[in-house]
């Protein structure tokens, strides 16, 4: 089992920076095939928890901040409170795959529903704060409408309707990302400082 100090450890090594932007272009590729084919998904998380998996929960949660940064820069301002999402999710990753939680398939899709709860309960406050509790997903929105039309809360709304999305989602991503790891050459993951942990999946 790692220690405290462990679970946190980074190495900002040239492999660490060089898959900082390599995981914002892998979350813009998510993103563009999701909206390409209309799906009832995001995808744009697959670099950060990849990353997460990687190079533990710091470089996780830089990953996720610097892709909500520049997509805030070059498409939508919004995007850049959505970072605190980004960095809880790699931050959550990070450190399941640093103690060698996530060891097999069933695992991961249990970590996909951990990290789609932790994503919503993060959203939530601001989707209802700049959004009046929509997600801009037409599915989870659809949900948000039969509720708020029912008389449920906002805040029950919200949730409901961003988690109808991320659980997917999420579930998803963690499957794409662990699929990615695995398929990766022993030469690259030994680059990176939680391989101990994650090479034994």
């Amino acid at each position: 089992m790692s220690s405290k100090k462990d679970l946190w450890s980074v190495k900002f090594n040239t492999a660490s920076l060089v898959l900082i932007p390599a995981a914002v272009g892998i979350n813009y590729i998510g993103k563009l095939i999701a909206q390409v084919l209309k799906l009832p998904l995001w995808l744009d998380s697959i670099g950060t928890i990849l990353s997460a998996m990687l190079a533990g929960p710091i470089i996780g949660a830089i990953c996720g901040a610097v892709n909500n940064v520049i997509y805030g820069l070059t498409a939508d301002p919004i995007s850049f409170i959505y970072a605190l999402t980004s960095i809880a999710i790699g931050i959550v990753v990070g450190l399941m795959a640093k103690s060698g939680w996530i060891k097999n398939f069933g695992k991961v899709i249990l970590a996909g529903i951990i990290v789609a709860l932790v994503a919503a309960i993060v959203s939530t406050p601001i989707n209802i704060g700049f959004w009046g509790g929509q997600t801009g997903n037409i599915w989870g929105d659809a949900l948000y409408g039969i509720l708020t039309a029912n008389k449920f809360p906002v805040w029950i709304a919200s949730f409901l309707d961003e988690i109808v999305v991320d659980l997917p989602d999420k579930i998803a991503v963690l499957i794409i990302s662990y699929g990615i790891f695995k398929g990766l050459p022993q030469k690259l993951t030994v680059l990176y400082n939680n391989t101990d942990k994650i090479e034994a999946l």
